[in-house]
Formats: structure tokens, sequence, C-alpha cells
């Protein structure tokens, strides 16, 4: 039971943090059809920024980790409009600019922070036992704020209006432009608010974890797994594959280790596909 209760815990952190970063990555591709192979280095972004202003500059982390993802949000419309926009539609051309995004982020990085892993101090200490079971405060903050962002990013996009435009976008854009909806506006505030996420999941991971340049490539293989397990442009299947995956890494690390976790994780990506090409809740095209 004390196992249970502690996989369980380590499971949702790990979820609600892949689920921010896979619901960015699916709502960019939702939109603009374009796989954006850079949406690891915003997090990373996210978790340098909290270094900055945290960890050098000795913000409060709250007002660190706000300011951290809104800085990687503008910087995500800034890099929209400059290199993304043009492409929007061009899968290939998307994924090669993204790519080249991807290295040019990491190198400028390692060149002002060096290559070397970082730490950021713990805003939160202590453990908090529950029936003999030790759980990490920090852990607990992670898994609180991730569910109110989950949370304020469901009623963004499921009960204003500015959501069902995005929706309306991402389900057929020439419909939505013939409504008067100017498409390349929704395209920038989604493209802004994918990295937005990415970023506030990199800033409240960049305390558990060392931190360094290449920390968002493995993060961006997860968050395309989480996507196609769940189906391309369905938010709700990348909250269900993330829990999914996370629970199964979790387990398997837990008995076994990360290689066997990693194996598993495919498998049932392998297995799901088989059966369901379009991933849990993708719909067919």
């Amino acid at each position: 039971m004390q196992i249970a209760i502690q996989i369980s815990v380590i499971a949702l952190m790990t979820a609600f943090v892949y689920a921010l970063v896979a619901l960015g990555f699916t709502l960019v591709f939702g939109i603009m059809r374009v796989v954006n192979f850079a949406h690891g280095e915003f997090y990373m972004l996210g978790a340098y920024s909290v270094y900055v202003f945290y960890g050098i500059l000795g913000w409060n982390f709250g007002l660190a980790l706000v300011v951290g993802a809104l800085v990687v949000g503008l910087s995500g419309l800034l890099v929209e409009r400059l290199l993304f926009r043009r492409f929007a539609g061009d899968e290939m051309g998307g994924m090669i600019v993204s790519l080249a995004l991807a290295v040019c982020l990491q190198e400028a990085v390692a060149l002002i922070f060096s290559v070397d892993d970082l730490t950021v101090e713990r805003p939160v200490q202590g453990v908090l036992e529950i029936g003999g079971v030790f759980i990490a405060l920090d852990q607990l903050v992670v898994v609180g704020v991730t569910l109110l962002v989950l949370v304020a990013f469901y009623l963004l996009i499921e009960k204003t209006r500015v959501g069902i435009t995005i929706r309306a976008v991402a389900q057929d854009s020439e419909v939505a432009r013939l409504q008067g909806v100017r498409s390349w506006r929704m395209t920038a505030l989604t493209f802004g608010l994918s990295c937005l996420l990415a970023g506030i999941a990199g800033a409240l991971m960049a305390p558990v974890y060392t931190i360094n340049p290449h920390m968002g490539e493995m993060v961006v293989v997860k968050a395309f797994i989480i996507v196609v397990l769940g189906g391309l442009g369905s938010l709700p299947g990348a909250v269900v594959a993330a829990l999914i995956l996370s629970f199964t890494e979790a387990i398997a690390s837990t008995f076994y280790n990360a290689t066997v976790a990693t194996m598993l994780s495919f498998l049932i990506v392998m297995a799901v596909l088989t059966f369901r090409p379009a991933g849990l809740m993708g719909r067919s095209r």
C-alpha cells in the first residue's frame, strides 16, 4: 500500500507535467499541422528562466515561475511570427524549421550557461508523512500547480469564446475564415499558449531535477509518444495518454528499471496503434 501511494504521487507528477507539454504539442499540430520538434526547447527555456530569476536574481519562486513562463510564451509568439507562420500547413517545412530551431536554442543556452548540469534550490523543503508514507512536499506542489493549470486550460478551451474559436480553426481553418475569424491571430495565440504551457512545465520541474541545454530532447519524445497514443490533435487523448504512460513508467521503474519502463511505453503505443491507428481518441482522416 505504501509503495502504491508513492508510485501514484510520482506518476501523477510526471503525468501532469507530460500532459502540459503534450497539450501544447498537439495544440500546435491541430492548428498549424506542424510537428514542432523544438517544443522541448521551450520546456528547457522555462527551466532556465526560473534558474535566472529565482536561482540567480533571488526572486520569489512563484513570481519567477509566472514571469519565466510569460517570457517563454512571448518567445513563442515571436518565433511563430518570424519562422513558423510561412510554414503553416507545410508539414515537412515546419518539421525542418523546428529541428533547426531546436539545435539553435540548445547551442545558444550552452554558450551562455555551459553544457554542465545546473541545480535550482527547492522552494519547498521537507516531506509529508501519511500512514508511514513519506512524500516530498515539492512533488505535491508540482502536482497541485499542474492540476490547476490543466483545469484553467480546459476552461479556456471549452468555455470561452477564444477557446471555441481555436477549436473552430483547428477543425477547419477555411470555414472559420469564411465566418470572419482571422486565422493568423488564432495561430499566433495558439503557438504562444503552447510555449507558455511548456514553459510552466519546465519551470516547475527545474527544482526537482538538474537542468541542462539538452533536457528538452527526452521531454519532446515523451510528448510525441503521448500525442500519438492519445490521437493527434486530441486534447483529452493527450491527458489520458499521459496518465497511462506515466503510471506505466513509474511502476516499471520501481520494480524493474528505466530501460524496461521505456520498452513498455513503446509496446503500449504499438499495441494501441495496431488496433486503433488514429490513437485512443483520435479521428481517422
